[in-house]
């Protein structure tokens, strides 16, 4: 099967810190991948060079065979991406948020309408579509912003971590909407989530990143086989430690002993 993102020897540096640590991976057309990883361990940074919002200090991304350092426009064409942080207008309508994502986005404007009119549909908010967005619940806004995403007909979905702070039933019903996306339309779906039931449940592949380096990858079964594991969740806590991690990625344990290092010192 062709790949729909090929990524090479990604590299990512701040300063002297190296945040992802030349990462190679494949993504199959019409896939499922979940990329996961603790806190600090390169997603968030992986993504933003994926969806061009990040520049890599080396390696190349190839999204829909375009080249995204050399063909931006054509490699965001390609994509959708669903941000962790919500990004709406809290003060227009559903309708004209999407309407601006629309133009943003160059869709033909005698196609428009009905685009946002499926999208609207197939997350459920078409009856909504005229009520401002600071009406809406969490969960609501949520289902809009893929929605959003998904009126220029892209070839993939980035989602980062997009049920984080949803009720279960909100989560179920999002995860639904995708995983309608991915049969009935052959969308492919790149995912983040710290919900490890949820990558288990619809991941067709896996990566775990850690420390910058992509530590395992393979489907569900292989995960746990490799690593004598029942589970994906102890399969990942095998492999990335089980130290409760900042946001930053260091282990609060060997923060804790660090700083008993420095009173007694002191001392």
């Amino acid at each position: 099967m062709q790949n729909i993102l090929s990524v090479q020897s990604l590299t990512k540096k701040f300063d002297d810190f190296t945040a992802v640590n030349s990462i190679s991976f494949d993504v199959e057309a019409g896939s499922i991948f979940a990329f996961l990883g603790p806190n600090g361990a390169g997603k968030s940074t992986t993504i933003k060079m994926l969806t061009t919002v990040l520049k890599p200090t080396n390696g190349e991304i190839r999204i829909n065979g375009f080249n995204v350092l050399k063909e931006q426009d054509e490699a965001r064409a390609s994509f959708g991406i669903v941000f962790q942080d919500q990004s709406l207008d809290d003060e227009l309508t559903a309708y004209e948020n999407m309407t601006y994502h629309a133009v943003i986005y160059k869709v033909p404007k005698k196609e428009r309408d009905e685009r946002i009119r499926k999208a609207l549909e197939i997350v459920g908010l078409w009856d909504r579509r005229k009520d401002f967005v600071k009406t809406y619940s969490g969960g609501m806004k949520r289902r809009l912003e893929i929605a959003r995403s998904l009126v220029h007909y892209p070839k993939i979905l980035f989602l980062d971590e997009p049920t984080v702070g949803l009720d279960p039933q909100t989560r179920k019903a999002i995860w639904s909407h995708i995983q309608t996306l991915n049969k009935e339309r052959g969308m492919t779906i790149f995912l983040t989530t710290h919900y490890m039931e949820e990558a288990e449940a619809i991941a067709d592949k896996i990566a775990i990143i850690d420390h910058g380096k992509i530590i395992e990858t393979g489907t569900l079964e292989e995960i746990k086989e490799r690593n004598g594991t029942g589970t994906l969740e102890e399969a990942f806590l095998n492999l990335t430690g089980r130290d409760i991690r900042d946001e930053n990625g260091a282990s609060m344990s060997k923060m804790r002993l660090m700083g008993g290092m420095h009173r007694r010192r002191r001392h």
